[in-house]
């Protein structure tokens, strides 16, 4: 069977992905936490904004907002990122997720919360926990904590509710039959892309970004530049004639975060 074709436009997204044949890819809290710091970092260079979270054993669920069409480059970042810190510790070879990643994009401003909220419940559903926030790895956990992270500080959650009692109000209300149907019908709607607004943004040329009178300086801000708009860092590096580590080195001074 053909695979749906993967939206890009800037917007909503849902992502997920496991480990391959399900096995447990974050072992201990402190991959949890690594996962999390590549995905700030990542969404940091490619303008995503996280708008929510959880990350169990074997999987991850993320929220997330695109503000260019960069959602795949973006993604295979976060998911190469962690398998290469993944498979270095436990010196381990091969793929550790199970496929590309599933998006679906959300057209639907109303299904937002109903989301949000499936992605808070999964530990509860998993039976790991029977409190809303008791998790550490969920977004309403992050705020219990005043702990939110800077790529998660714009999302709609935030502006939704005026206090954090009314959102947890709302949030422990248990999931309806009819609300976890409904997101298993729109992970199914093979046809749901195709009502997704037609946001166009033109991905500018590499050769626009660069020209020959630019010093060093100026072309690193150029990179960030490029890769904030949806080029690889590969590409990159091809056009420019630059290694791999050599620019994967400039994104790492110039944001002053580890990649």
């Amino acid at each position: 069977m053909a695979r749906r074709p993967r939206v890009e436009s800037a917007g909503f997204h849902h992502i997920y992905n496991r480990g391959v044949e399900r096995r447990i890819v974050f072992l201990e809290q402190k991959d949890k936490e690594k996962f999390l710091d590549i995905v700030c970092e990542v969404s940091l260079h490619y303008d995503f904004v996280i708008h929510g979270y959880v990350i169990m054993d074997n999987h991850y669920h993320l929220l997330l907002e695109n503000k260019r069409e960069n959602l795949s480059a973006g993604m295979r970042q976060i998911n190469s990122t962690y398998a290469q810190y993944f498979n270095k510790k436990e010196k381990r070879v091969g793929h550790l997720w199970q496929d590309r990643f599933k998006s679906w994009y959300i057209f639907d401003e109303k299904y937002l919360f109903t989301l949000f909220k499936y992605l808070e419940q999964n530990p509860i559903e998993a039976k790991i926990t029977k409190k809303i926030g008791e998790y550490r790895y969920t977004f309403i956990h992050d705020i219990l904590q005043n702990k939110l992270r800077n790529c998660m500080k714009e999302s709609f959650i935030l502006k939704w509710f005026d206090s954090t009692n009314e959102l947890l109000k709302s949030l422990d209300i248990k999931m309806t039959e009819e609300e976890f149907d409904k997101i298993e019908k729109f992970q199914k709607d093979s046809t749901a892309y195709k009502r997704e607004p037609k946001i166009v943004m033109q991905k500018i040329e590499l050769k626009e970004y660069f020209s020959k009178d630019l010093s060093k300086a100026q072309r690193d801000t150029q990179i960030v530049k490029a890769v904030k708009g949806g080029y690889a860092q590969s590409e990159i590096g091809r056009f420019l004639g630059l290694s791999p580590s050599r620019i994967s080195r400039i994104l790492k001074k110039k944001s002053k975060v580890k990649l």
